[in-house]
């Protein structure tokens, strides 16, 4: 894989291993936490919308943020992309009932139909990673922190703060009245597990999703010639490897 991305920032097997599998459907992740005998399963990859990104340069980080946004410095070319849901199901009874489990694994911004030769961490452009060699730990840090909304969305750097603003302008009212604050101007997509953000003067979108609280790490996928192939957020899980 010589020339393919940087092999300083390549993510380790067993998470490379998860990011090959999780949009593939019939794959098995591992088994549930509680339960070593259920196994969670990729039961359908879904495609939940197409997103804008005019410039090519993306923001993956919380909406919820009051900051100018985590770019990635990875680059796409301009236009119009899918971001498609991996739903997994590893079944569980509780009181009684039985529960399918289903979980969105990961979201992903899919950028090209090219294999992912190799998956990298979605370092941001302000991250210093200096000469020094990079450990699995510091590569599965290049991500956010999604603080107690659990939220993670991915927009073009230059329409972050008008698609975040709905998000923003939420937490304020909330902050500002206690109580629940009026609704979001956004789309709710998937049952409520995604939201979209749209501004068409700037004729780009954001797409918001559930993530696991706390840190969140970005991957992307590159294919043998090194271009991005798809980008990668984990979503909250029953059992993951990057758990």
């Amino acid at each position: 894989m010589a020339g393919v991305g940087n092999p300083r920032l390549e993510a380790g097997r067993e998470v490379s291993e998860f990011l090959d599998a999780v949009f593939v459907p019939g794959a098995r992740l591992g088994v549930r936490a509680d339960d070593p005998l259920t196994f969670v399963t990729v039961v359908e990859v879904e495609e939940v919308t197409t997103i804008r990104v005019p410039s090519g340069r993306l923001i993956v980080d919380s909406p919820w943020s009051e900051g100018p946004g985590r770019e990635i410095v990875a680059r796409i070319p301009p236009g119009t992309y899918r971001v498609e849901a991996a739903w997994t199901e590893a079944p569980y009874e509780h009181s009684g009932d039985y529960c399918d489990g289903r979980e969105c694994a990961a979201t992903r911004l899919r950028v090209g139909d090219d294999p992912v030769a190799v998956w990298e961490a979605g370092i941001g452009v302000n991250d210093a990673i200096g000469d020094a060699e990079i450990g699995d730990a510091e590569i599965a840090a290049a991500g956010f922190h999604s603080d107690s909304e659990a939220t993670g969305a991915i927009a073009d750097v230059k329409a972050w703060v008008a698609l975040t603003a709905p998000f923003r302008r939420y937490r304020r009212e909330v902050s500002s009245w206690g109580g629940s604050g009026s609704d979001r101007a956004t789309e709710n997509l998937c049952d409520g597990w995604f939201e979209k953000s749209t501004d068409e003067a700037l004729n780009a979108d954001l797409i918001a999703f559930d993530v696991a609280e706390g840190w969140s790490p970005v991957w992307i996928g590159r294919t043998q010639i090194g271009t991005v192939a798809s980008i990668i957020v984990p979503g909250q899980m029953a059992t993951s490897p990057l758990a």
